[in-house]
């Protein structure tokens, strides 16, 4: 089913993200834990892209378990810097034959060294092709604290809007700590005549380490109430790990209370942290 369709039905939606092992020894319990979250009954699950190496060739094939063996609607993420025109359709091809109809469409991270093929700059570029492609249903990525390689706010919405117009059908944000930070964010691009369904990124922080990763990676904000329990439960994994949770969910309680209806939890693969927050939500997402 095509996610477009899912969201257009107009009911709160709770979906996770899992990622593909890096290595072919991992694949197995990579496998399992997907299968575990598919059994939360998720609107859908995203599974991440690696540009080299095994890590693209395992997206296809656990999106593809996904589908076939669980029964979950699938979205495939694809990244273009560091791919050749030839590697991004080869891809495509495998989606259709394996009949996966939905595609978060990205640039990738630049490689450290900037060695690209240089065929693709821009998001939007692969957009358009695959829009081109094929009758697939388009995700792209969004970012309500601006992109980190972004002048400024204003730059990122503009990009946005070249993604829109290139012929994506929904927006799946960054993660975000702060609802206020959304909620702003979503003025301004409606103002901008930016009108796709935005899904909103949900990382529940359940380690000290994934703070520090968070703020490097995506130069996010860290609320006042957020970094409090970090110092305060910091210490210990267990009790940090369950206020993690806790306010991973008051977060999307706030945002369903206040009409936003898609909600995608980044799992970092862990079954049991999907689960808890499925059961903190059984009564609100249904």
């Amino acid at each position: 089913m095509k996610i477009r369709d899912i969201l257009a039905e107009g009911k709160p939606t709770l979906s996770f993200e899992v990622f593909p092992p890096k290595t072919q020894d991992a694949f197995a319990s990579v496998e399992r834990a997907a299968e575990e979250i598919a059994k939360l009954d998720p609107a859908f699950m995203s599974v991440t892209y690696g540009a080299g190496g095994g890590t693209s060739d395992y997206t296809v094939k656990i999106a593809s378990e996904l589908q076939k063996t669980c029964g979950v609607t699938p979205l495939a993420h694809l990244t273009c810097v560091s791919s050749t025109r030839e590697k991004v359709h080869r891809v495509l091809e495998e989606l259709k034959a394996h009949k996966i109809e939905n595609i978060l469409a990205l640039r990738g991270d630049i490689p450290q060294d900037g060695n690209t093929p240089k065929v693709y700059h821009y998001a939007s570029e692969l957009i358009r092709e695959i829009r081109e492609a094929g009758d697939f249903c388009i995700g792209a990525a969004c970012y309500p604290e601006g992109h980190v390689e972004s002048a400024n706010k204003t730059v990122d919405m503009d990009y946005l809007k070249e993604k829109v117009e290139a012929g994506c059908d929904f927006v799946t944000t960054q993660m975000f700590f702060d609802n206020s930070i959304l909620y702003s964010y979503l003025y301004r691009i409606r103002e901008k005549g930016i009108t796709v369904p935005v899904i909103a990124g949900i990382m529940p922080i359940t380690n000290v380490k994934q703070v520090k990763r968070s703020i490097q990676m995506s130069g996010c904000y860290m609320p006042a109430r957020f970094m409090s329990l970090v110092d305060k439960f910091g210490d210990d994994p267990a009790a940090m790990k369950q206020a993690g949770i806790a306010y991973a969910t008051d977060q999307i309680i706030d945002l369903i209370a206040n009409g936003i209806r898609g909600i995608h939890v980044y799992t970092m693969n862990k079954p049991d942290v999907a689960a808890k927050i499925r059961e903190n939500l059984s009564d609100i997402i249904k």
